[in-house]
């Protein structure tokens, strides 16, 4: 198989609006990563790279392949809309603060045992608050 390569053109070119964009990804990442205490390694570890791709990844000198996209969203707790939304967007039509919405999400991955545990404690709490 041939590669056809024209004069003048980089195929891992990226253009400024596409380095602007992944440097915001990245910085999501990572700042979904830290609110969980979550390290680069671990995070590394979970989906299956180096920590450093994760380093190139957070501070936007490597574009994040779409396919893992997913897997970085699972392991944060988040949809995968949160990864790519404007913070300042995404917060305006949430609702909730974003830390309680990822713990939701997290409990909606649980198991249903899991979940209906967790149901009660919290409605245990709720009820003494009262």
């Amino acid at each position: 198989m041939t590669t056809l390569l024209l004069p003048g053109y980089d195929p891992v070119a990226i253009n400024t609006d596409e380095r602007a964009f992944f440097i915001a990804l990245g910085a999501r990442i990572a700042r979904l990563r830290k609110d969980q205490d979550i390290t680069q390694v671990q995070l590394a570890e979970l989906i299956g790279v180096t920590q450093q791709t994760i380093n190139s990844y957070e501070t936007g000198r490597r574009r994040i392949p779409v396919s893992l996209l997913p897997a970085i969203a699972k392991r944060l707790g988040v949809a995968v809309e949160a990864l790519l939304n404007d913070d300042s967007k995404a917060a305006a039509k949430r609702g909730p603060a974003p830390k309680l919405q990822q713990q939701m999400d997290r409990i909606t991955q649980l198991p249903r045992a899991r979940q209906q545990f967790v149901m009660q404690v919290i409605e245990s709490v709720l009820a003494q608050s009262r």
